[in-house]
């Protein structure tokens, strides 16, 4: 019996300015699947681990959706696989958690069949898990998953992923309020035009964020990392955000933006020091108010997601 286990990296996606076309993967969060081989049915079965809301119905969830479709792209049949998704990561947090279980369940399933897709065929697949998941085939949380690093996505038909290099020294802190943001909730209120002004500044800021990583000048990262045109609608959903981004300026850090949709926020600085300050500070100012909280602070993850196991 065949089997093989794949982590699952959480990603931060938009990036401040790059809404749905910028994103970065991190080491300390993910999801793990495990898939076996097995010759007592066919098809596929799911079982989820640690997570009542997630569905164990294949065609509803990510990881079981993604084996699914990469049987259909290989035209397998006659397999039975058993996939045992350990959700690790927090529904509707702002972190990737649909795109991270697909990817995990990809590349175990691909490391089964001797790698039969590119990475480009699993992040195509992985498209159409974020089309179930969230009504939006947007790829700036399964590309840095997959990939690692920081990624542009080009959206060009088919989209082109774009890694972006990383300055060594960044840091990154991750605050994940425990309230819970549907995506297409906070799609919903996104402005469904914007003025030219604002675009201007907005497309401004994006380029000079891509070039601050690539040249790595983190004083251009730092001052590139402002959203003119969703942080305003989603900072609704998100208590205390406000509140949050005074002390990451008081703190000295790279801003503080939404991940995703929220309500996780980030910080970047090229100071551990300095985001440990910020970072106890949010945690007593959630505190003091009965939100609780998980914070997490390391660099960014260059690897992306990866098998960690296998065998027969």
């Amino acid at each position: 019996m065949r089997w093989a286990q794949a982590m699952g990296k959480a990603t931060v996606a938009n990036v401040g300015c790059g809404f749905d076309v910028l994103g970065f993967s991190v080491d300390c969060l993910y999801d793990v699947v495990t898939i076996k081989r097995c010759s007592d049915f066919q098809g596929v079965k799911l079982k989820v681990l640690n997570n009542k809301k997630v569905p164990n119905d294949p065609d509803k969830n990510t990881a079981g959706f993604a084996v699914k479709e990469y049987l259909k792209l290989f035209q397998i049949q006659g397999d039975g696989l058993f996939v045992e998704l350990d959700k690790r990561l927090p529904l509707g947090s702002g972190l990737g958690s649909s795109a991270a279980s697909s990817v995990a369940a990809l590349l175990a399933v691909n490391a089964i069949y001797d790698n039969l897709a590119t990475k480009e065929e699993l992040f195509n697949i992985g498209l159409r898990c974020e089309q179930l998941a969230c009504g939006s085939a947007h790829g700036d949380n399964i590309a840095p998953s997959l990939y690692g690093g920081v990624i542009l996505i080009r959206h060009s038909n088919p989209m082109k992923v774009i890694p972006i290099p990383i300055p060594e020294e960044l840091y990154c802190l991750l605050i994940h309020p425990e309230v819970e943001v549907n995506t297409q909730d906070a799609r919903a209120v996104l402005p469904k035009s914007v003025p030219l002004s604002l675009a201007v500044k907005q497309w401004s800021n994006i380029g000079a964020l891509i070039t601050g990583f690539c040249l790595k000048d983190k004083k251009l990262i730092r001052d590139s990392l402002n959203d003119y045109l969703i942080e305003e609608e989603r900072a609704a959903f998100i208590p205390h955000f406000y509140e949050m981004k005074d002390i990451a300026y008081k703190s000295n850090t790279f801003n503080l933006s939404i991940s995703g949709s929220g309500p996780t926020v980030f910080s970047f600085s090229d100071s551990y020091d300095k985001l440990l300050n910020e970072k106890e500070k949010i945690e007593k100012l959630l505190e003091a108010t009965g939100i609780s909280c998980q914070t997490y602070l390391s660099r960014l993850n260059n690897k992306g997601s990866y098998v960690q196991s296998m065998g027969e």
